[in-house]
């Protein structure tokens, strides 16, 4: 997925649409007479809250507290809340019309559904199906094959020591380029293996067991010190990896040049090779991380065959387990899912085929979802909630005291630029290509990698697919595309608890709302800012403008720094910047569209809450999350998303949130005036 294609929640994903900076008024979205909201009575679960808790003191809590302390944590998950719950609800429909398809002996869904569902075929063939390449590996004899190898793994979707995308070019949107970026590790960041926090170093125990245990399953002597041989390697390599934070950064990670200049600042590796097999014909190309792509390189040639053999290996199995013997997919589920995440149990098959299904022929699937479950009144209602949105983002850009009026003009034409693309694409893709065979489940995976990546080799030197979606319909999630100019909102976010047609208005702005906020205000945010209205790369603010942005983001990153959702662990205020920003913005935005939308007259108050309430209210509901202490941990180190309950907390800068519950000094959560924090 390109690397400035940015998702509203980390496991889970969002964004949203279109309209001009000049719509001279909202169009009413009310709640559709004739039939009650699925949830409570206005679309809240009131039931939920723990009115013990002030507002002010813990607007998360007071909100969700019941709901919170009521709800386990399945034992196949590793958090819980309203994506899961959707998600869920998703894969839920997504079976009956695998199950449906599975009937069909022409289907490719159904054969490929059925294919995962076989399990005893699974076990009976072994490890037979990976044989065939785990002998290419082992044929390997020193590393002038290894940059060939790289680039087959690579195209069966194995990671190796670098990686390849195609995407638009940043500063050339018209124009697809390859992007070359840093890989190499097995554990989820340089952080697991470089960190001395005592939780971090038992799970860097944990994996070398891991590895060890892999690779006795595969076969072949002496595991334990081979094992050893590949964590030393890949702690190598971690220490070159640039950080999240670096990685996250538009401008730093934009770094083009001649395949030559490449071969030059790095040698150790093939990559004039590596190109040519993942099928890439290129002279330039865009290197993400310079320095950790030259110290990967570096590290390639100073570690023995034998132990690149033993990663590639290592990473073959991990690729594929699911569609292996038990034994592996267990192993690689004990390390992957209950030591990184806490979950202590995998996903029944029937999720895990729906799954597999999913990512294989997505869209395939979406055409028959989107008939079923997304009807064209919804479509319609979520139109004119993003025009009202886009519209209130106009009028902040009129308003703001920070920006120059040659850069509003800019910012303007931006907000006009924008796409909407909400529920499902206009143009399907096809899998006519893509071969499926009821009874190879290994097979099937295999060439679906191999699909996937030909189809997207196969964009260099083409006109931009702007039909294109990142999600398929059935995903709970929306994003932002810098280059694209445009919001997403698959289908499946577009229902409770987010959005309801027969819901109070408050909620649909505090919940689907703030989502399409959210999204929309990415393209203002830390790095979002940095592109055009034509999705280009470039410094279209002024220096006066970019300093007195920075001070107030650096305002934002300093209050989510003091935050500690585990002892000693706080949220990375720079990591989660953009994400911040966004939330801040997009609650922001949608509280004055929901305004708007009154055409001046006052909202009733429902079950005793004001409309101000409700909005809110909206807001917290949808970040109600329980976590596993691992999967938080993780999240800590990698997501560029804050915790739910922080996230739910950017109230705290809201001034008509203050109102709406009478926060006074003395609540915890309370910022004077001068403290909160207000950009867009």
């Amino acid at each position: 997925m390109r690397s400035f294609l940015i998702f509203l929640a980390a496991s889970t994903a969002l964004a949203g649409s279109v309209a001009t900076a000049e719509t001279p008024a909202a169009s009413p979205v009310a709640s559709v007479r004739g039939e009650a909201p699925q949830i409570g009575t206005f679309g809240f679960d009131v039931q939920g809250m723990d009115r013990a808790v002030r507002a002010g003191d813990n607007f998360y809590e007071y909100a969700n507290g019941t709901w919170l302390k009521a709800t386990p944590i399945p034992a196949d998950k590793s958090n819980y809340g309203m994506f899961t719950v959707l998600d869920d609800l998703s894969r839920q429909r997504t079976q009956e019309i695998l199950k449906a398809a599975e009937a069909d002996p022409a289907s490719k869904i159904g054969n490929a559904y059925a294919s995962y569902l076989d399990e005893a075929a699974v076990e009976a063939k072994g490890l037979a199906p990976i044989k065939p390449w785990l002998a290419k590996i082992a044929a390997l004899k020193d590393k002038k094959g290894y940059a060939a190898l790289i680039a087959e793994a690579d195209r069966n979707g194995i990671r190796g020591p670098v990686g390849a995308f195609i995407g638009q070019d940043d500063k050339q949107p018209e124009v697809y380029a390859l992007t070359l970026v840093q890989r190499g590790l097995g554990m989820p960041d340089r952080d697991y293996y470089l960190s001395d926090d005592a939780k971090i170093v038992e799970t860097r125990a944990a994996y070398l067991g891991h590895l060890e245990k892999m690779l006795t399953l595969a076969g072949g002597a002496n595991a334990a010190a081979r094992a050893k041989a590949v964590l030393d390697y890949e702690t190598a390599i971690a220490r070159v990896h640039w950080t999240r934070v670096d990685s996250r950064d538009a401008t730093k990670t934009y770094n083009k040049m001649a395949l030559a200049q490449l071969a030059k600042d790095a040698p150790g590796f093939d990559f004039a090779t590596y190109f040519k097999g993942i099928g890439a014909n290129i002279d330039s190309l865009i290197v993400a991380q310079p320095s950790a792509v030259k110290g990967i390189a570096a590290r390639v040639a100073s570690t023995p065959v034998a132990v690149l053999k033993d990663q590639l290996l290592l990473r073959s199995l991990d690729a594929y387990a699911d569609y292996l013997p038990a034994a592996i997919a267990k192993e690689n589920f004990a390390f992957n899912g209950t030591i990184l995440s806490g979950t202590p149990e995998m996903e029944p098959r029937w999720k895990r085929a729906v799954t597999f299904v999913t990512n294989a022929m997505g869209e395939e699937v979406g055409k028959t979802y989107v008939e079923k479950y997304f009807p064209p009144e919804t479509k319609a209602a979520a139109d004119a909630l993003v025009k009202n949105v886009i519209a209130a983002m106009g009028r902040r850009i009129d308003k703001l005291e920070w920006m120059s009026p040659e850069t509003k003009v800019k910012a303007h034409a931006k907000l006009a630029a924008f796409t909407p693309k909400i529920g499902y694409p206009d143009k399907w893709r096809d899998y006519a290509g893509l071969a499926i065979d009821r009874g190879d489940l290994f097979g099937n995976a295999l060439r679906s990698n191999q699909f996937e990546h030909d189809y997207a080799v196969a964009k260099l030197g083409k006109p931009i697919y702007r039909w294109e979606w990142g999600m398929t319909p059935m995903e709970i999630n929306a994003y932002a595309n810098f280059g694209m100019v445009e919001l997403v909102f698959p289908a499946a976010i577009l229902q409770p608890p987010f959005f309801d047609p027969h819901a109070d208005p408050a909620i649909n702005y505090g919940g689907i709302g703030a989502v399409i906020g959210h999204e929309l205000s990415h393209h203002f945010d830390d790095q979002g800012a940095k592109f055009d209205g034509e999705g280009r790369l470039s410094d279209w603010w002024t220096p006066k403008d970019v300093a007195n942005f920075q001070a107030l983001t650096g305002q934002l990153g300093a209050q989510y720094d003091a935050y500690e959702p585990l002892p000693g662990m706080h949220v990375q205020g720079k990591l989660t910047m953009g994400e911040n920003i966004a939330d801040l913005a997009g609650l922001t935005l949608a509280h004055d569209a929901y305004i708007a939308s009154l055409g001046g007259k006052e909202p009733p108050v429902i079950d005793g809450f004001t409309g101000d309430q409700r909005f809110y209210l909206g807001w917290a509901q949808v970040w109600r999350r329980n976590y596993r202490e691992a999967n938080l941990r993780q999240r800590l180190l990698t997501d560029p998303h804050s915790p739910s309950e922080q996230r739910s907390s950017v109230v705290r800068n809201l001034d008509p949130w203050y109102g709406a519950y009478d926060v006074k000094p003395d609540a915890k959560l309370y910022l004077s005036p001068e403290k909160r924090v207000r950009i867009w």
